[in-house]
């Protein structure tokens, strides 16, 4: 498995792998247009701001999507998905881990943060796997039942 930069095919795949509002709004959180049309996923997505990431298999498979971005002087990771069809092999370990191997030197910084929504329980799962515990936001956080969460 490896990481490459989110091309406009992984984007259009990507918009086939939410169903619904609830779907999308689990992983993107509440700003992000549904129903959307490839112009204005991309525009939510930021696909022109944050660092955006295919993982793909060594058989050209697109696996998971993630971005990142310094945030309070993090890595901080966002809009984390694995493809629906590859879900529960492990593959948010690689896609999350091979984020911050480029993520954090690129950013000069040796922290990471994330946020999820507290009833994506297999996600929060994952991230305390990874080293991730749920800390305090340095401002007030506007999304309901969403945690911060921090990798020192």
């Amino acid at each position: 498995m490896y990481l490459t930069q989110a091309s406009n095919e992984n984007v259009i795949e990507l918009m086939s792998w939410f169903n619904n509002k609830d779907e999308l709004e689990t992983w993107a959180g509440p700003n992000f247009n549904y129903p959307f049309s490839l112009a204005t996923f991309k525009r939510d997505l930021n696909i022109n701001v944050s660092k955006s990431f295919a993982l793909l298999s060594i058989n050209g498979d697109f696996l998971g999507f993630g971005q990142y971005y310094l945030k309070f002087e993090k890595c901080h990771l966002a809009r984390l998905v694995v493809n629906p069809r590859f879900r529960g092999k492990g593959i948010a370990t690689h896609l999350i881990t091979q984020l911050l191997t480029i993520g954090k030197p690129d950013l000069n910084t040796d922290s990471c943060s994330l946020f999820v929504f507290a009833h994506n329980i297999k996600a929060i799962k994952t991230y305390s796997k990874l080293g991730f515990s749920e800390a305090e936001y340095p401002e007030q956080i506007t999304i309901e039942n969403c945690l911060y969460m921090v990798q020192a």
